[in-house]
């Protein structure tokens, strides 16, 4: 189990986000905020998280898309549909899912 700090998810678990319609895998963890001053202003104030706990990179899919979406603690939950991902990146960094966790796949040199 990949922990970051006191992380509450890990890397290769399945989650969503509890407000908005999507879901994904997390692939990396920054234990506070990570990202660029302009990128958090953009968020609407009035659901602006806290900086100072962990974000999440996922892996990420709605309805329409997918794409890398970085996401803060407070906002995921874990996702129990059991329902497959399609993201396409899946398969290339992870295998294995059990009970809603993927295991990272190992890098092999050729």
């Amino acid at each position: 189990m990949a922990v970051v700090g006191n992380a509450k998810y890990q890397i290769g678990q399945v989650v969503r986000h509890r407000i908005y319609p999507f879901r994904g895998v997390i692939f990396d963890v920054d234990p506070a905020f990570n990202n660029t001053e302009e990128w958090y202003q953009s968020i609407p104030e009035d659901v602006r998280p806290s900086k100072d706990q962990p974000f999440y990179h996922l892996l990420a899919e709605n309805a329409e898309t997918e794409y890398i979406a970085y996401v803060s603690e407070q906002n995921l939950e874990p996702d129990e549909s059991d329902e497959p991902l399609r993201h396409s990146q899946v398969p290339e960094l992870f295998e294995d899912l059990q009970d809603g966790v993927f295991r990272f796949r190992f890098l092999q040199e050729h």
